[in-house]
């Protein structure tokens, strides 16, 4: 194994790392509103500096493998592409802290009708099985599995659409739970950021192990390429 390849896998290594972390701040977001648990909401923020920190180093590493090693070919490709899913990862844990914000700022339980209405903590659910899937997906360079993520962020957007016009009504039924329902409005949306942040991690992953690229191809194309590629899908 040549320094490079140790460099490479510790890369590796690290990056998975990360990502348990921001699936543990995903995790623990989730549990602390659906039992609005306003300290383990503290804990998720405070936990944030950590993924920050990550971010900074795996960047650092990145660079100092290009300036150092001059990689090439697939090893170049995932140095480029770990430099992107380590930004749309720190990305996702900003979706979890500003989630654990709004359970801290709202100070009293969630209306639990509300969240049974806009099935909010079931949409949490699929956002969380879509980030795991990407994350095995690049442990095992599946591109396969990394092209179901596309299928699935569209299941996501659906369970979107539905809880957004479900909490519209809820509003029109409870006007003095305004503020808690905008809340779960923006968390609705934020779930659907951690979607599209999953299939652009799919993307890098599909990049650095086939080098094909995906970005700025309409969504319509995309689907056509991706299904084209893999029939089983």
């Amino acid at each position: 194994m040549t320094h490079l390849d140790t460099e490479i896998q510790q890369l590796k290594i690290d990056t998975l790392d990360m990502w348990a972390l921001v699936q543990n701040q995903l995790s623990k977001c989730k549990e602390a509103l659906t039992n609005f648990d306003s300290d383990l909401s503290r804990d998720v923020v405070a936990t944030e500096k950590r993924v920050n920190a990550y971010e900074l180093k795996l960047d650092r590493d990145c660079e100092n493998i290009i300036a150092l090693f001059n990689p090439v070919a697939i090893d170049l490709r995932f140095v480029l592409s770990v430099l992107k899913i380590n930004s749309n990862l720190e990305r996702i844990g900003d979706v979890a802290e500003s989630i654990s914000k709004f359970v801290i700022k709202t100070g009293i339980d969630f209306d639990k009708e509300l969240l049974k209405t806009s099935d909010i903590l079931k949409m949490f659910e699929t956002a969380e099985a879509l980030f795991a899937d990407v994350s095995l997906a690049f442990e095992n360079e599946d591109t396969r599995l990394a092209r179901k993520v596309f299928k699935k962020d569209e299941i996501l957007k659906q369970a979107n659409d539905t809880s957004a016009m479900a909490v519209t009504e809820y509003i029109k039924q409870h006007p003095d739970q305004i503020e808690q329902s905008l809340h779960v409005l923006s968390i609705i949306r934020k779930l659907d950021r951690v979607g599209d942040l999953s299939k652009s991690i799919a993307e890098e992953i599909i990049f650095y192990v086939e080098a094909k690229v995906l970005k700025h191809i309409p969504k319509k194309e995309k689907i056509k390429i991706l299904s084209k590629d893999d029939p089983k899908s």
